[in-house]
């Protein structure tokens, strides 16, 4: 009776069934890595089963690839949310790094699935025919705001975009990929929302500084009544 309602589900909504492996398949990938993770599993958690996951996705290889391009395409769109080209260019920056730093809290499973394609050295991204495609247009909007930023005197000089988003991303990848032993070698907890606080405001601080030539003591994100409390409490 199961087995019925199950392939009854299947027939009326393949979309919602393909969405659910995927996502059942991206906890997967993100948990046990490509070797480690289990096409059982992935159908059981999607309320599949797994001829209906090949049916609608493929083998296993296929099926980590569209998670990985799922993925991308997930973090591209939402950038294109940011509107980053109506913004002043060096607050158009900071909110990039914002969201980038907020992006990968919220999605720690998009920190794992890109440790396992690199310890695959991308063996299974080269397959892909979108990836590419979906990166040009970002690409293209950084480069945008930069040149918007120097043409109006706020930036310095029009750095190349892709070096300057591998590094808004490396200051928020590395921090949180080696938190754990980061802070046993310093002796503080990295992940504590104080922590965390300072790091995105270090970040902005110190692109910023790079691309205006500037303090990045002036870019400080700290609201300033927060300032005042922490003041008042070391007198």
């Amino acid at each position: 009776m199961a087995k019925a309602k199950r392939s009854l589900r299947w027939q009326r909504d393949p979309e919602g069934m393909r969405l659910r492996i995927l996502e059942a398949a991206k906890q997967e990938f993100a948990n046990h890595g490509l070797a480690g993770a289990r096409v059982d599993r992935i159908a059981a958690n999607a309320d599949a089963n797994k001829r209906m996951l090949y049916y609608h996705v493929g083998n296993k290889e296929d099926l980590y690839l569209a998670v990985l391009e799922g993925a991308y395409e997930k973090i591209r769109a939402e950038e294109r949310e940011l509107d980053l080209e109506h913004l002043d260019p060096p607050e158009a920056i900071g909110r990039l790094i914002e969201f980038t730093w907020n992006y990968f809290l919220r999605n720690p499973e998009f920190l794992a699935l890109l440790n396992t394609e690199n310890l695959a050295r991308a063996k299974h991204l080269k397959r892909s025919t979108k990836v590419k495609s979906m990166h040009s247009p970002f690409v293209e909007m950084i480069r945008t705001v930069v040149n918007r930023g120097v043409a109006s005197g706020d930036f310095q000089v029009a750095v190349d975009p892709v070096q300057l988003y591998i590094s808004i991303a490396a200051l928020a990848f590395f921090y949180l990929s080696n938190s754990a032993t980061l802070s046993v070698i310093f002796g503080r907890d990295l992940l504590s929302q104080d922590a965390k606080d300072e790091r995105l405001d270090h970040m902005v601080g110190l692109v910023l500084a790079a691309l205006t030539g500037k303090s990045s003591a002036i870019f400080g994100r700290t609201k300033p009544a927060k300032r005042r409390v922490q003041l008042a409490q070391t007198v």
